[in-house]
């Protein structure tokens, strides 16, 4: 659904501190029993955005496998916007429980 994704990484960050986007790609992945992928194509410049917000840190490191990776943080303005996106994703859900009920 459009506008998911943000919320997803937020949710992520929020659960786990920080990780580099490989990591947040996977969790979001194994967590959904794989109903969810996040292609790299819509992660990496979502997170670009996010850091732009500033809901988002970032700072280069290590990885689990000894590569450089960049690392993202949840800012507390990211914290306050994962609660705005989880408002707007269950408003969503709701209207299209309203639509799919049997009449």
């Amino acid at each position: 659904m459009p506008g998911t994704l943000y919320m997803l990484i937020l949710q992520t960050l929020a659960r786990l501190g920080p990780m580099h986007g490989y990591g947040i790609a996977l969790h979001i992945e194994e967590t959904s029993a794989d109903v969810l992928t996040v292609e790299e194509g819509s992660l990496y410049p979502a997170l670009q955005r996010m850091l732009v917000k500033g809901w988002v840190t970032a700072e280069w490191g290590q990885s689990d496998n000894n590569r450089r990776a960049r690392f993202y943080r949840l800012t507390s303005t990211g914290r306050r916007q994962l609660s705005t996106e989880v408002s707007e994703f269950e408003r969503v859900i709701a209207a299209i429980r309203r639509v799919l009920e049997p009449a």
